[in-house]
């Protein structure tokens, strides 16, 4: 039981550190700009029914807003790229 628990718990750990090193690479490459980038990865995947890949950038995008103090988080802004997004999927 105790080697399924630990096993578990490091799955757990393995997935945040891919939240975490994903969002320092949007930070890196994006700057204040990083969170809209996590959003529309997470609006895209959404758009295009990949539930796993919506989890993923969704967490990625609340990571960045947890590691940097200078992000840009405008609701009405991520509003429009999702909308921008599911505009682009119907398209498709």
């Amino acid at each position: 039981m105790f080697r399924i628990l630990s096993g578990w718990i490091e799955k757990r750990r393995q997935i945040r550190r891919r939240w975490q090193q994903d969002a320092h690479a949007l930070i890196g490459q994006h700057g204040p700009e990083a969170y809209y980038e996590a959003q529309r990865l997470a609006a895209r995947s959404r758009a295009q029914a990949d539930r796993s890949g919506f989890w993923h950038w969704a967490k990625v995008a609340s990571e960045v807003a947890r590691l940097s103090p200078v992000v840009q988080m405008d609701m009405k802004v991520v509003q429009a790229i999702a909308d921008e997004e599911m505009r682009k999927h119907r398209r498709s």
